[in-house]
């Protein structure tokens, strides 16, 4: 039998930063219409198409006294499914998310925090309401594909930019 020696290795924890957290999450508003129920719902229909649209905005909420920035990010999705002229179903979801920014973020990084990093958190969580909204009222979940928030928010960056190049010029 050999000796073995036990070695133990300190390891000091240093403090990080953490640049976001998330105090809650919550449906702030639900609405889905099922119009012409129950004849969409009957069998050998053609398959609806379906239009989807997704927005978000961020407002700044009153913080304790001292305490860090934080805000309402709201990630609004609408959705409606169309047989013809005919609508199937009509969704609406607000989808909120209550976080804050740790003061030591600069300031200019809190919008792509807000309206990028944000929507990408709380998307998995509105998607999944959607597909059991659309579920329950009988017809197959609505299931969302990935949205490029990145994307989004650049496209908005640069045409609010072309804006105001047009309105200074």
């Amino acid at each position: 039998m050999t000796d073995q020696k036990e070695t133990s290795d300190t390891v000091q924890a240093t403090p990080r930063m953490v640049p976001l957290t998330i105090h809650a999450q919550y449906i702030k508003d639900l609405s889905f219409e099922n119009p012409n129920a129950p004849q969409s719902l009957l069998p050998g229909q053609a398959v609806p198409t379906t239009t989807v649209n997704v927005t978000m905005d961020a407002k700044n909420i009153e913080q304790p006294q001292g305490g860090n920035p934080t805000y309402e990010v709201l990630l609004h999705i609408e959705a409606s499914a169309m047989r013809s002229e005919t609508p199937v179903f009509l969704i609406e979801l607000d989808y909120a998310v209550v976080c804050s920014i740790a003061k030591e973020v600069p300031s200019q990084h809190h919008h792509p925090l807000l309206m990028v990093e944000v929507p990408k958190l709380a998307f998995p969580f509105a998607r999944q309401i959607l597909a059991e909204t659309t579920s329950q009222a009988g017809y197959p979940p609505l299931l969302l594909n990935p949205v490029d928030f990145e994307g989004m928010y650049r496209e908005q960056y640069l045409a609010q930019a072309k804006t105001a190049n047009t309105a200074a010029a």
